[in-house]
């Protein structure tokens, strides 16, 4: 008996082990676009030999002419591939981060909120090419490793599975897939739209790389992802034992922590200050405060998110709540020559 088409076959494989390594319910995030269309029903069909439930959400977000009725479309189609529940979360998309971020935040907290609802993890159609975006994205914005190592298969966020199963499986195969199973896709208008980075990216910047290094960029932007978060990983175990073991009601000691290597040395303080619930922490925040251990002059409290802050005082790193000046009767350690060579 013949087997099913390559393309059909590649996306049942990619989502197969995933779905049986937990009794967990699914919610399938659906837009109607191919990746995730094709994820749909390759979990539909998976879910009758793996015993677990999987259902569907699509959401709209009401920016687009003919949103609801594309809403009630795709939800039709996944009843059809025989998932339930299926949900359609209309949402109020706000202004911050601009129209897609925006949008984003929205889709977000409707999917996190359906997810808590039904006690399911939600997966979502993020393809090996979107991986490869993220990667550029992250490269050209500067914003740390964890964004180059782009996207992980799986993380809970707030008690939220998140669970993305195609990130090994190429857009174009998604597409295919759809195709070979006369699956009817939408082509939102606004993934061509050279208004936004990540579209000039995908139409503009990697064709050009693909073409210039001889292919095989998007593959291997990806397995680069991969193994910077394996060391990445790495570093924030080694960071928590460190942490576990320096850290305590009377702060940090600054000798023992000014003596770890840099990545070891800040990835501490971050925790130990994420610990302490010091909200919306940024660079500029953490090099301050990684300040007061590698260039110590003396001086005095460095100011955090939300009114907390920090000082040194006798030879610890103190972390103060908001509304405090300093910790109730120690005085403010003196600057010595050995501090201030420290790098």
């Amino acid at each position: 008996m013949a087997g099913p088409p390559r393309a059909v076959a590649v996306l049942r494989h990619a989502v197969r082990q995933g779905l049986r390594q937990s009794p967990r319910p699914v919610l399938v995030a659906c837009s109607g676009g191919a990746d995730s269309v094709a994820l749909a029903a390759a979990l539909a069909f998976e879910a009758r030999d793996a015993g677990v439930s999987v259902g569907g959400v699509t959401v709209d977000h009401g920016l687009q002419p003919g949103s609801a009725q594309r809403a009630a479309s795709t939800a039709d189609l996944l009843r059809d591939l025989g998932l339930a529940p299926v949900l359609v979360e209309r949402v109020d998309v706000g202004a911050d981060g601009g129209p897609e971020g925006a949008a984003r935040i929205a889709r977000y907290a409707a999917l996190a909120a359906a997810a808590e609802a039904h006690g399911a993890r939600v997966a979502l159609g993020h393809t090996l090419d979107d991986q490869a975006e993220t990667v550029l994205l992250g490269l050209g914005r500067g914003s740390g490793p964890r964004s180059v190592a782009g996207m992980v298969e799986e993380r809970e966020q707030d008690g939220v599975p998140w669970w993305r199963p195609l990130l090994g499986v190429r857009r174009a195969t998604t597409r295919q897939a759809c195709t070979d199973q006369g699956l009817p896709v939408w082509d939102d208008p606004w993934n061509d739209d050279p208004a936004y980075t990540r579209v000039r990216l995908r139409t503009e910047v990697l064709p050009l790389l693909e073409e210039v290094l001889g292919g095989g960029v998007a593959p291997a932007l990806a397995r680069t992802a991969a193994q910077l978060r394996e060391d990445l990983d790495a570093l924030d175990a080694l960071a928590r034992a460190e942490l576990l073991r320096l850290g305590g009601d009377g702060g940090l000691p600054t000798d023992d922590v000014a003596a770890l290597p840099t990545a070891l040395r800040r990835r501490v303080l971050r925790g130990w200050l994420r610990a302490g619930s010091v909200p919306d922490l940024q660079a500029v925040h953490l090099g301050a405060v990684d300040a007061l251990l590698t260039r110590w002059r003396g001086q005095g409290r460095v100011d955090l998110p939300g009114g907390a802050g920090v000082v040194r005082t006798s030879g610890r790193l103190v972390l103060l709540p908001p509304g405090a000046t300093g910790p109730a009767g120690a005085e403010p350690e003196p600057h010595t020559s050995r501090s201030s060579t420290r790098d």
